[in-house]
């Protein structure tokens, strides 16, 4: 399958059109940033990592009966997925406190959420991506009620899925960020699910293996990611 336009460049992933109107070519690349983009910096592997690390993951939601975007890797760093129409929202489940609702709410770093937490953000850069809810999403147009409930039932499955999955591998799964789209009229989850956009810490010594090495400045970005994928069996090689 031939890849044709650049479709569109994120801050980490560049999308590209291809001679099947139905698919994308989705390209990992090395760059990273953190707080909107004021922090960027280039990291070798991460976009090889980062590009096998969601496929696995993504074979493992759909052996789980959750519907993803990603067809098939076809090299080191692109995959070829499905073309959504994305929804402009994120969904965020957070099983232990960390990060921006500890700032919001004043809670303690570490503090297990008894449900798990859910919550909506606009996908927005210039706004910072903030808060919102199920109105907004009504009001607003940015979703149908089903696509609200289908979205949120699917998140939640995938916390089901991926605890366990972490469990195993001796890692806590503190939380995460899922987007979706729409393909031929059916929610499917799209983006990724990477050490990029959710926390993840050892179980026994809760050292922190996912992006906030990179926010935090704690170095070994990439070698963290890795410890995840061989805990994992994810192979890079």
């Amino acid at each position: 399958m031939e890849k044709t336009n650049e479709l569109y460049r994120g801050k980490a992933k560049t999308v590209y059109e291809t001679s099947d109107p139905d698919r994308l070519i989705l390209h990992f690349r090395n760059d990273t940033s953190a707080f909107d983009g004021e922090k960027v910096a280039q990291l070798d592997r991460k976009g090889m990592v980062n590009n096998k690390f969601n496929a696995f993951i993504m074979q493992k939601l759909e052996e789980a009966g959750i519907p993803t975007q990603v067809d098939r890797l076809i090299s080191d760093d692109e995959a070829l997925v499905k073309r959504l129409e994305m929804l402009p929202i994120e969904c965020v489940v957070r099983n232990i406190a960390a990060g921006s609702i500890c700032r919001r709410l004043g809670v303690e770093e570490g503090l297990t959420l008894n449900p798990p937490t859910f919550e909506f953000f606009l996908k927005n850069d210039e706004l910072h991506d903030p808060m919102i809810n199920e109105y907004h999403i009504r009001s607003f147009g940015w979703g149908e009620d089903e696509h609200i409930e289908q979205m949120k039932k699917l998140t939640f499955q995938v916390n089901d899925v991926l605890k366990a999955l972490f469990d195993e591998a001796g890692l806590l799964l503190v939380d995460y960020k899922l987007e979706f789209g729409l393909y031929k009229g059916e929610i499917v989850l799209g983006d990724e699910f990477t050490p990029d956009g959710c926390r993840l810490w050892d179980k026994e010594t809760r050292q922190k293996l996912d992006k906030d090495r990179f926010r935090q400045g704690l170095g070994g970005v990439v070698e963290a990611y890795e410890e995840v994928a061989h805990r994992l069996n994810v192979p890079l090689d």
